[in-house]
């Protein structure tokens, strides 16, 4: 039967960018990724290719970033003095921050760039302007 909004599926997968890099998997967390169709929690692009799936059923989907996290936005790029960080670490680009945000939530941003006097901050996800390839393979499905 196939795969429906609503439905609980488990999904083994391999994510990979444009040059073959995977940058995850479902083996990397030990088990299918389970997740309820339609629910939102997944990327959009991802979400989609598995409605009409059957149980067994594998796939190779390619997801440009509007599919995914959006393109890299700039304006989610901020210097800010280094006079306001803590001395301790020592900031290095691609290291990440916790930053807390006005309602107390925790949100991650990468170091891109570091000067004597300022680091640039990006708080763009990650994957954000990258085109996605995943192979998907469903293992279950409970409607």
């Amino acid at each position: 039967m196939p795969i429906k909004n609503g439905d609980k599926v488990k999904v083994e997968y391999i994510g990979t960018l444009d040059d073959g890099t995977v940058f995850d998997s479902s083996k990397n967390h030990g088990e299918p990724l389970e997740v309820e169709v339609g629910s939102g929690k997944i990327i959009p692009g991802f979400e989609n290719a598995l409605i009409g799936m059957d149980k067994g059923e594998e796939k190779k989907i390619d997801l440009n970033s509007s599919e995914t996290y959006g393109e890299h936005n700039p304006e989610l790029t901020k210097r800010i003095p280094r006079n306001q960080l803590p001395k301790e670490p020592k900031p290095k680009a691609g290291m990440v921050l916790a930053l807390t945000t006005p309602d107390g939530k925790k949100i991650p941003a990468r170091i891109s760039e570091v000067t004597d006097n300022n680091i640039t901050i990006d708080l763009n996800h990650p994957l954000a302007g990258k085109n996605l390839h995943f192979a998907i393979k469903i293992v279950d499905v409970v409607s």
